[in-house]
């Protein structure tokens, strides 16, 4: 249209002009004629010659001027001759647009650069790439006619008008060459065999084939990248490659887990499991080592058999489907409990801590500690929920002992009593969120962490000691190893050792599941030092009450994927209804055909989810979902603020990802 326009304007005054010149041709060859009649024919011919050569003079002049209008914009008060023709001879795509955006003027590398064959003027610079004009003076990079360009953008004032003048700077070549180096960064990983020693304890003389065949797997699938491999320990490799590459493992979900898995080993057919700790992230090979190590650290604490990939500041996990194993030696046991008695030694007062709602488990872990830090001579305090029901059928054990008077105090009292060289103990948890008191986690330097849950995250802060041992059944059970290591005989006490026992006894449903050989030697060692089956047992039984809830609460059980049965209760009372979901949920397992079992119960405007698995499914992976955590095949969770309703569906497509990962 404003083309047409301009094309009008230059023929109408080319028109005019040409009528004038005639007009003066004219007068003039009269006048001659009138003067000079003998001349005549000369004069007609100079006049003529001179109309022609004005009149082409004019021409040119009028389509130079109108040509710059058909760019929208004139050199004149705003760009200037100068300027006008120093923008012009630009050698990379310029063009003027107004406030909206809408091109006025552009230079011939723009019109090039668009594809097109029109004029762009009129159009608008989103058409052919992105330009945020809220911003001044700043710069951007964009996609042009497929290359890659920084905008320099300059706003210019006119008056009341506002204009952008745009240069496009080709930085294709830089952007390639970004990417060349990010994609052959070099990426470090830590692989572990995990269980073959404890898998071949029975099969000794077949350990060589089958550390040969996870070897030679290992060495093929680095060859398939050009990383390189190398076994610096016995079972134990290091692993370098690209940072392209790390897509493509990203992408096939590693599954060399599962290739490794398909090496069985004896009669039992049991699966070899390996470890990967994968770090990706900024800094010289020395960090990138050290993330490795500690991302190869986490996957051992969640049970082994999976990946662990740290990509900047971002963790992802890949495999963990098959429950730990159970480990023979207590060599670790005892450097640990040596390396937390120089801890306890150094510091001014211990502090010892379970999870919310403390359990047996809970509880007898943190009288076992205590009774290592009064060993140690330093004052020490257990913080805990004093009026839960479990803490209250616990604290029967020692009222008379005066061992723990004023011992056990409430989360207020505790955060009273942290000092600057306060040693605070973790047991049987490691989520800050699940704490008796996240405000003394955070206000404690120095933390110890004692748990057989998988770790569900990295800690914010490095604990001083980080023992996490998901093959073992309980926390109770790590400490007890660690008592038996480093306390002399006949310094634990018989209600102490009841604790302990009672812990073991809880999360192994009385020795019936997640049980090894250093389960039952704890379970002996406290027998040793006088803990009793039949005096603890006043701790596992039901009132009344509880067992007519237990069995409302399991009037609404739905089979949900032919083998997961999931029971509600969405009238809770309290803390007890938590419990008896728990029971509710360990009891389903014994139902034929299911594999695992969730409860959940709403209880002042949480949801709890308790879930038991028997051994096949990990039930600690899919409430990771819900922000959740546990072990293998037991695991729990709290939804705030959600009705049961929705909880279950996030419950039930948490179950789908973990059954159906590809959908």
């Amino acid at each position: 249209m404003n083309n047409n326009k301009n094309y009008r304007r230059k023929l109408s005054a080319i028109c005019t002009w040409a009528c004038i010149l005639a007009v003066l041709s004219v007068l003039a060859v009269c006048a001659l004629t009138y003067f000079f009649p003998e001349y005549f024919i000369y004069s007609a011919a100079g006049c003529i010659g001179a109309f022609g050569l004005l009149f082409a003079l004019i021409t040119v002049r009028l389509h130079v001027k109108y040509k710059k209008k058909e760019h929208g914009i004139t050199k004149g008060p705003m760009l200037g001759t100068v300027m006008y023709d120093k923008i012009n001879s630009l050698n990379e795509p310029a063009l003027i647009c107004d406030s909206l955006g809408k091109i006025l003027w552009y230079n011939k590398f723009a019109q090039s650069c668009s594809g097109q064959r029109s004029p762009i003027l009129g159009a608008y610079v989103s058409s052919f790439f992105t330009a945020d004009l809220s911003n001044e003076l700043s710069e951007e990079d964009t996609v042009f006619a497929g290359r890659n360009y920084q905008i320099e953008k300059t706003k210019i004032k006119s008056g009341e008008q506002t204009y952008f003048l745009l240069v496009l700077r080709d930085i294709t070549k830089t952007v390639e060459l970004e990417k060349y180096i990010r994609d052959n960064d070099k990426v470090v990983a830590y692989i572990m065999v995990d269980n073959l020693e404890e898998l071949l304890q029975f099969e000794q003389e077949k350990y060589r084939d089958a550390a040969a065949g996870v070897e030679d797997l290992l060495r093929a699938w680095a060859a398939g990248v050009g990383g390189i491999i190398k076994e610096y320990e016995k079972d134990k490799y290091l692993f370098v490659f690209r940072v392209q590459d790390l897509d493509k493992f990203i992408d096939d979900g590693f599954d060399i887990l599962d290739r490794v898995r398909e090496i069985r080993i004896g009669s039992g057919n049991l699966p070899v499991t390996i470890s990967i700790g994968v770090a990706s992230v900024e800094g010289s090979l020395s960090d990138k080592e050290k993330a490795a190590h500690n991302a190869l650290d986490m996957a051992l604490q969640r049970g082994g058999d999976q990946a662990v990939v740290k990509i900047g500041e971002d963790t992802e996990f890949f495999g963990g489907r098959t429950n730990a194993a159970h480990k023979r030696t207590k060599v670790r046991a005892r450097v640990v409990a040596t390396e937390l008695i120089n801890h306890i030694c150094n510091a001014s007062n211990v502090i010892i801590m379970a999870h919310k709602f403390p359990d047996y488990d809970a509880f007898g872990a943190s009288v076992g500690i205590a009774r290592l830090v009064m060993h140690c001579g330093v004052k020490l305090n257990v913080v805990t929920n004093l009026k839960d029901k479990n803490v209250e059928r616990c604290l029967k054990f020692f009222k008379d002992d005066e061992d723990y008077k004023g011992v056990f105090v409430d989360s207020a009292q505790g955060l009273d009593l942290v000092r600057s060289e306060t040693l605070l103990i973790i047991v049987d948890v490691n989520n800050i969120n699940m704490f008796e008191s996240s405000d003394i986690a955070n206000n404690v330097d120095k933390i110890v962490i004692v748990d057989h849950h998988r770790k569900t995250a990295e800690f914010e802060r490095e604990p001083l000691i980080s023992y996490i041992e998901p093959s073992s059944s309980s926390a109770s059970e790590l400490v007890s190893e660690m008592l038996e290591q480093v306390l002399p005989q006949s310094v634990l006490k018989r209600n102490e050792a009841n604790m302990l026992l009672s812990g073991i006894s809880l999360d192994t449903k009385q020795f019936t599941k997640t049980t090894g050989t250093k389960t039952y030697a704890a379970a002996m060692y406290l027998k040793d030092n006088g803990a009793s089956y039949e005096e603890i047992q006043e701790l596992f039984k039901t009132s009344l009450r509880d067992y007519k809830q237990e069995a409302h609460f399991g009037e609404k059980i739905e089979m949900y994927r032919n083998c997961m049965a999931i029971a509600l209760n969405p009238f809770g009372n309290d803390q007890t209804d938590r419990i008896l979901a728990a029971r509710v949920a360990d009891n389903l397992l014994m139902v034929e055909g299911v594999a695992a079992s969730f409860a959940l119960v709403l209880i002042g405007g949480t949801v709890h989810v308790s879930a038991r698995s028997n051994g096949t499914i990990n039930v600690q992976l899919i409430l990771e979902e819900l922000n959740g955590g546990g072990r293998f095949d037991a695991a729990g969770a709290q939804v705030q603020d959600e009705n049961i309703g929705a909880v279950l569906l996030k419950l039930k497509h948490a179950i789908d990802n973990y059954i159906d990962p590809e959908v």
